[in-house]
């Protein structure tokens, strides 16, 4: 007999996104330094909130938050490793 139910199906409506930004291809320097001012160097602040010194919450970093996170910044690193390979040009503004 076979069965219908399987609990290891599931569907991740974010892959054809994240196909999309793995398949990004960088080859004009200008795209490549917007996406390196667009994408953040560093994952988004992570804060305690306190008051009189008792934690009251916790802020997790916001790159946790974002499915897509890995994609992003391997977008940025290749935009990066572009400007400084093909363009020969200092990144040290973008880090």
């Amino acid at each position: 007999m076979i069965s219908l139910t399987n609990s290891s199906y599931s569907i991740d409506l974010l892959h054809p996104v994240r196909q999309w930004l793995e398949n990004i291809e960088i080859n004009d320097p200008k795209i490549a330094q917007l996406l390196c001012r667009l994408i953040p160097a560093q994952c988004p602040f992570e804060r305690d909130i306190k008051i009189f010194g008792y934690n009251v919450f916790h802020i997790p970093p916001l790159c946790k938050l974002n499915p897509l996170y890995e994609q992003l910044v391997s977008l940025r690193f290749q935009s990066l490793c572009y400007l400084v390979d093909k363009c020969g040009q200092d990144i040290t503004v973008y880090c």
